[in-house]
């Protein structure tokens, strides 16, 4: 979601009432910033990622332009879903990672995100009123990363399909693929019934815009499938992307989430400069690098920030 493929709203809550319940009913989860249980040296910023490439690439990126400018890193990549590594960061075994500011908002804010709420500006506004005590974001980039329903060209051609409002009236002949969390999602199976009035024949729970949903597109198994916006596969395979007039996908700026305690000017201005370069379009052309070309995660990361004079 992710990305909204990025990741159970409802192990969220329950992830963070745990963290709630162990810390006191009166007590913040992130309000204590000792460092938890992290294992790294005083002074060294951990970053991590989700359990997906474009995450993994982009906590590279990050890791890398803070050493860049002297900071000790250490690295823990592909955590997993939302639940898991904002736990992560609610007990310092992380410091920093690359989040989507509308998916971020909808798990956090009580009831999902606010109706009427969809523009990067405003939903950056929202999201800073939601933030748990003891993180922030720093400044988000241009680049976005959205929820998609996407077909085969055949498909699109045989129902005549160029928006989500086309699928209402054939929904009910096709299958629709996507991770697990998405028949509980509003930025899923819910928000397309209750926005749109798309209820499909199937649902095949697959993965998070990964390959297993690219793959049982292409092969027919399924007929609509939830892919993220910079996959190399859409172009690769041609397959159309449907417009969402309805804006049921909020916007997906890529920002830093970041513990208070572990920023500072340095830090800050690493991570501002990598945003201010970073664009949908070079995203999704680096991270073609890492799915279709196969090429080291780091290698590609560091070619970036060459290419970009943050190196």
């Amino acid at each position: 979601m992710k990305r909204f493929g990025r990741l159970g709203l409802a192990g969220v809550a329950v992830a963070l009432t745990v963290a709630l319940t162990a810390c006191g009913a009166d007590e913040d989860p992130l309000a204590n910033d000792s460092g938890g249980g992290s294992s790294a040296a005083p002074g060294t910023i951990t970053v991590g990622s989700a359990n997906f490439a474009e995450s993994e690439l982009l906590g590279e990126i990050y890791a890398q332009a803070l050493e860049a400018k002297g900071v000790t890193v250490k690295r823990q990549f592909n955590i997993g879903a939302r639940e898991l590594y904002l736990k992560a960061l609610q007990d310092g075994s992380i410091d920093l990672l690359p989040e989507y500011n509308g998916a971020l908002l909808s798990a956090l804010a009580k009831g999902g995100a606010p109706e009427g709420v969809s523009k990067p500006e405003d939903v950056l506004a929202a999201l800073k009123k939601v933030l748990p005590s003891g993180t922030e974001v720093l400044e988000q980039s241009a680049a976005e990363d959205k929820d998609t329903l996407t077909v085969t060209q055949e498909t699109a051609t045989k129902f005549k399909l160029k928006t989500i409002d086309d699928l209402k009236p054939v929904a009910g002949q096709l299958t629709i693929g996507a991770g697990p969390e998405w028949q509980e999602r509003y930025q899923g199976l819910k928000g397309l019934e209750s926005l749109y009035g798309v209820k499909f024949k199937e649902f095949k729970p697959l993965d998070a815009g990964g390959p297993l949903t690219v793959n049982a597109l292409v092969k027919g198994q399924i007929d609509v499938g939830n892919i993220f916006s910079t996959d190399s596969a859409i172009a690769t395979n041609k397959l159309v992307v449907l417009e969402d007039p309805r804006n049921l996908y909020l916007a997906e700026n890529i920002i830093p989430l970041i513990r208070t305690s572990a920023n500072n000017p340095t830090v800050t201005s690493a991570l501002n400069a990598v945003s201010a370069k970073l664009t949908t379009e070079n995203l999704t052309a680096t991270l073609a690098k890492v799915q279709v070309d196969k090429q080291d995660t780091a290698t590609v990361a560091k070619g970036w920030l060459s290419e970009n004079g943050l190196s």
